[in-house]
């Protein structure tokens, strides 16, 4: 592996007059190399001089708060505490974690900061102007080495102090400060299953002190793999791209429904290079069980992955189905032991967390991380491979060894780590949930889509126009975050089109819990003047085109065995027919029956089919602004730009209805709210007297 490279630039330090403005420049540095940095892991500080409220001259400690990352934080990410008034406590002989976080919270230097790192006080016992403690892979091969102390006394001599591992906090500082007094000289120190610590009196200096001590130790590495097969070599050939995705469309939905039982979950599929290599290789079933390298790890992807056993040969995947089953039950169960074996030996009150695997590892196929949302889940990912680099590093130097099981469970419940969870704000409705909005480009689907998503849903927008779908996506996005929603083209007439819409849905995000289809097209004539071609069109459209996507949902519905909710957008002319629109009214009418129809079916298996009924929704729609407002202005006498106003007064609300009133319907029969509803039609239509359901 090439040296990772400097990224300092002095001429853009230049620019920043402050301590903290160079701080946040050398951790947003330090965060920009995966190598160095966990995804919210690590944390970096500085001791500078700065003028309380009074005006008085004030040593104060900038240190990174919980829960921010390196690569992205700002000034707002940094706790100011004062420095003198955190030294004494170095003289303690002994301090809790509850007494350190009292005491620091009473050293604030300004208020309203974020909380402080449990890495604080390590922070302001080191006497050094910067201290930067990051979790490098290369650095962990050493730290999980089994003989992981003499091997970094042989490449680093003198320059490093190895602390034995110990869980963060006050008596993790203290060790370092005191092994540092004894070690004057030295320029770092290596955690073991932690990472690594610099320190210096300059920004420039203390950065390039980490990337220094990162070479030196990946170069250990490289020398050490040098003529070694990693992981033992490939034991199985990865399959070809294409191989993999179909047989992972088949997959990912029961493994989703594995471990969805207690928390829905939403899934990453990764199949990069880096994994492939590792989850096909002889070594990896052993390797990979032995539990997680570091802390930083470990509260991502859990201590233990979950090992399916997949054979490249086999073209029967009723058995890899069987077993992810069995096997994440199994893990499940394991937890649970494991959770009541160390609560009871700590006293632990907090509750059990979900005890299903963060991480499944299938050879030739790749690996599935899971979240509470897409992002999460594809960091969990993203720091398997850290942990994959971990273990190749320090398999190569030695074996490979991890954090036990009782140090383990001491990081997981740990309240320090367990408050972050606390901050987060309370999940939304449709929180974990996954839904496709056909005809997600037009005014009622977009609002469909966009409510939903408001709600917590991952939604897929597709329609026709790919374009107006991507652009629906990329504002749910904009507002709620990456990975949160994507647009795709499709035609719903096309079986395969549609095929392809929910295998994308299932690659990207596991599985499927909603299917709302609102494609829509109109058309208004007397009934001989009416042709074939329009009846074929009206029928492709509104009967066929939601006949496939509800077919498709129900395959992947019923492999995930969790449930699931479906709407079909019908009309008022589902329920009573309107003069000179025969064929639309027959298709809406197909599409309502079709609703009750798999109402019928989807009922043992947890699957909910509704319906809303809206009548002349006007605003954003796409339908109104064609021919169709043209025709229905004819047939009612008046002229077409006084439909608005005419729908408004046959409603016995006097109301208009606009695609944010569908949105609100279409809510509250895919949420949990309407969990006993099925083979329902709400009507959304200001009150049409003859269109009442009963």
């Amino acid at each position: 592996m090439p040296p990772l490279p400097s990224l300092w630039d002095d001429a853009k330090a230049a620019q920043f007059k402050t301590d903290l403005e160079l701080l946040v420049y050398r951790s947003n540095l330090l965060g920009a190399e995966p190598a160095i940095i966990n995804w919210r892991g690590g944390n970096t500080s500085s001791k500078a001089i700065e003028r309380d409220h009074l005006g008085r001259e004030v040593r104060v400690l900038w240190v990174k708060g919980s829960g921010s990352d390196l690569a992205t934080c700002t000034a707002k990410d940094f706790a100011g505490l004062k420095l003198d008034e955190m030294l004494p406590l170095e003289n303690r002989d002994a301090l809790s974690d509850e007494e350190m976080v009292e005491f620091l919270a009473h050293c604030v230097f300004k208020p309203g900061g974020p909380r402080q790192s449990v890495e604080t006080l390590m922070h302001a016992f080191i006497p050094y102007r910067h201290v930067d403690h990051t979790h490098p892979d290369a650095i962990l091969a050493f730290g999980n080495a089994a003989n992981g102390e003499e091997l970094a006394k042989r490449v680093f001599g003198d320059r490093i102090i190895w602390v034995p591992y110990v869980r963060p906090g006050f008596p993790l500082a203290k060790m370092v400060a005191q092994m540092l007094r004894e070690n004057p000289k030295a320029e770092a120190a290596i955690l073991q299953k932690h990472g690594l610590v610099v320190w210096g009196d300059d920004h420039k200096e203390t950065y390039h002190a980490t990337l220094k001590f990162v070479n030196e130790a990946q170069e250990a590495v490289d020398v050490a793999l040098k003529g070694k097969r990693v992981f033992g070599g490939l034991k199985v050939q990865p399959l070809d791209k294409s191989k993999r995705e179909q047989i992972m469309v088949e997959l990912l939905p029961v493994l989703r429904g594995a471990v969805s039982k207690r928390k829905r979950v939403i899934l990453h599929y990764d199949d990069s290079d880096r994994v492939l290599e590792f989850v096909s290789s002889n070594d990896a079933p052993q390797v990979s069980m032995v539990g997680s390298a570091c802390p930083d790890h470990l509260v991502h992807t859990k201590h233990y992955p979950l090992w399916i056993d997949f054979s490249p040969d086999s073209s029967d995947l009723s058995e890899v189905k069987k077993q992810i089953r069995e096997r994440s039950d199994e893990y499940a169960r394991r937890y649970e032991a494991y959770y009541r074996e160390n609560a009871e030996r700590t006293g632990t009150t907090e509750a059990m967390m979900d005890p299903y695997q963060r991480i499944t590892l299938l050879p030739a196929l790749g690996l599935v991380a899971t979240g509470k949302d897409k992002f999460t889940a594809r960091m969990s990912a993203e720091i398997f491979h850290r942990a994959i680099e971990v273990m190749k590093g320090a398999s190569a130097l030695d074996t490979y060894t991890s954090l036990s099981d009782a140090e383990a469970f001491a990081v997981e419940y740990w309240p320090l780590e367990l408050y972050k969870l606390k901050l987060a704000p309370p999940e939304r409705e449709l929180a974990r949930r996954i839904a496709i909005v056909t005809g997600g480009a037009g005014g009622i689907g977009s609002a469909i889509a966009e409510r939903l998503a408001e709600e917590g849903a991952h939604v897929v927008v597709a329609d026709l126009d790919e374009k107006g779908a991507k652009e629906v996506a990329d504002k749910i996005v904009a507002k709620h975050g990456e990975g949160r929603a994507m647009g795709i083209g499709v035609d719903v007439t096309d079986e395969v089109s549609v095929q392809e819409l929910f295998k994308q849905t299932v690659l990207t995000y596991g599985g499927l819990d909603i299917l709302v289809c609102s494609v829509g097209v109109a058309l208004a004539k007397p009934i001989e003047q009416t042709t074939m071609a329009d009846w074929k069109r009206l029928m492709d459209i509104l009967a066929l085109g939601y006949f496939l996507p509800a077919r498709e949902a129900f395959k992947v519905m019923k492999e995930q065995g969790i449930g699931g909710a479906i709407v079909f957008i019908t009309s008022k002319n589902a329920l009573v027919a309107s003069k000179g629109a025969a064929v639309y009214n027959a298709a809406k009418a197909a599409e309502a029956h079709l609703a009750r129809s798999l109402a019928e079916e989807g009922g043992p298996h947890g699957i909910r089919v509704n319906c809303v009924a809206p009548d002349a929704v006007l605003e954003g729609s796409r339908i109104w602004s064609s021919e169709w407002r043209q025709q229905r202005a004819k047939e009612y006498g008046i002229a077409p730009e006084q439909l608005e106003e005419f729908y408004r007064q046959r409603t016995v609300l006097k109301v208009n209805v606009y695609p944010r009133d569908v949105a609100e319907a279409v809510l509250w029969l895919v949420s949990d709210r309407s969990s006993k509803t099925t083979g329902c039609t709400i009507t959304v239509d200001g009150g049409v007297t003859a269109a009442y359901v009963r």
